[in-house]
C-alpha cells in the first residue's frame, strides 16, 4: 500500500494576504483559486519541485489561523535557499543547527541545518537541508 501526502491545509485569517505571501515571498505556484460563494474559497499552492501542495481558504478549514507548526521544506543548499527567500523580503532566521541538545548558528551535520519563518498568521515553517546524494 502506498500513502501519498498530497495536500496540507493551512489555516489563515486573510486568504488574499496569505496567497500573496506564499506565492510572492516563498515562491509557491498558485495551482487553483476557486470561490463558489462569499463564504467558500479554496486556493491551492505548490512549492517548486514538491508533490505536496498546501490549501488555504475560507469555509473549508476549521482550525485556528496560525495553528500549523513545524512544516519542513527540504532543500539541497540551505544557504542559497535562505538567501533567495530573504531577497524576496521574507523574514527568515539565520541558518541554525541542533547539536547536543541546543541550537547553534551556522551549518550543522547531515539533516541538521535549518532556517525558520512564519506566515502572517504565525503558521511555522522551516527549511531543512538534505545531505548531498539523498
Amino acid at each position: 500500500m502506498e500513502l501519498k501526502l498530497e495536500l496540507l491545509p493551512v489555516p489563515v485569517s486573510d486568504v488574499d494576504r496569505a496567497k500573496a505571501f506564499y506565492s510572492e515571498k516563498v515562491g509557491f505556484v498558485v495551482d487553483l483559486d476557486h470561490a463558489s460563494s462569499e463564504d467558500f474559497r479554496i486556493v491551492q499552492l505548490t512549492p517548486p519541485g514538491s508533490a505536496c501542495s498546501i490549501m488555504i481558504g475560507k469555509g473549508a478549514i476549521d482550525t485556528a489561523p496560525g495553528s500549523v507548526k513545524g512544516v519542513l521544506l527540504v532543500v539541497d543548499d540551505i544557504e542559497s535557499a535562505r538567501d533567495e527567500l530573504a531577497g524576496r523580503g521574507l523574514e527568515i532566521s539565520p541558518v541554525r543547527h541542533f547539536e547536543d541538545g541546543s541550537w547553534a548558528d551556522g551549518k550543522g551535520g547531515d539533516w541538521n541545518s535549518f532556517a525558520f519563518f512564519d506566515d502572517p498568521d504565525g503558521n511555522g515553517w522551516a527549511l531543512q537541508e538534505r545531505p548531498s546524494g539523498e
